[in-house]
């Protein structure tokens, strides 16, 4: 599973992986915000998109399981996915709003995106959007500019893998410094097999202990 925002180079992608591609509804949602002031009308999309937020906010504050969230999203997202899915398409269909202006741009965006943006509603392992992912990494592509090259063809790969260590000790409240080094001296006598038990979420009982673990796994 990979989610993203519409650029259509995931999509080759994804298939040469064997993923299935989730979009984002904060991308989404941004080209309607930009569309509001030319097109009141769109102030509608933004209120469904709103209330779409708003369950997630609630499951997010009750720390609520996967499971927890499907159940939740089939009850009370779907139909706001649907309201909006009309909604848009019966815009599109009587020509609301020309194709080229900043609200039909929205509108073919997002419905040529639904599946995928939909896909939140039935998988509660799935984000609403990409935001979590994208805040952590912001650091590093600010980093990119100051740093211009940064390294060998095989480089961008190798630094994804550390960037995304990184932001998993950060998510669980490990020190990374003290993770790379727990990590990096067991991995000497480790086994090809046991490389699962080097992964922040396995070290954070080691690093942390079992009680703050819980909680870093719940937030």
């Amino acid at each position: 599973m990979l989610q993203c925002d519409g650029y259509a180079a995931y999509e080759s992608h994804a298939r040469k992986k064997g993923l299935t591609l989730a979009a984002c509804w904060a991308h989404a949602r941004r080209k309607f915000h930009a569309a509001k002031d030319y097109a009141p009308a769109i102030l509608e999309v933004l209120n469904l998109i709103g209330r779409l937020y708003a369950i997630e906010e609630r499951l997010r504050s009750a720390a609520a399981s996967p499971e927890e969230r499907l159940r939740v999203r089939q009850r009370e997202s779907l139909p706001i996915l649907d309201t909006l899915h009309v909604l848009l398409t019966g815009w599109q269909s009587r020509g609301r709003f020309l194709p080229r202006s900043a609200a039909g741009t929205a509108i073919t965006y997002t419905l040529a995106l639904w599946k995928k943006l939909r896909l939140f509603a039935h998988d509660g392992r799935i984000e609403i959007d990409s935001n979590l992912c994208e805040n952590a990494i912001r650091p590093t592509a600010v980093g990119k500019k100051n740093w211009l090259f940064i390294g060998a063809e095989g480089a961008g790969q190798n630094s994804a893998i550390l960037f995304t260590l990184v932001a998993e000790c950060r998510r669980l409240g490990l020190n990374p410094q003290a993770y790379f080094t727990t990590a990096l001296t067991r991995l000497p006598s480790a086994n090809t097999s046991d490389v699962i038990k080097l992964t922040p979420e396995a070290l954070a009982p080691i690093l942390l202990g079992p009680e703050q673990t819980q909680v870093a796994n719940a937030a």
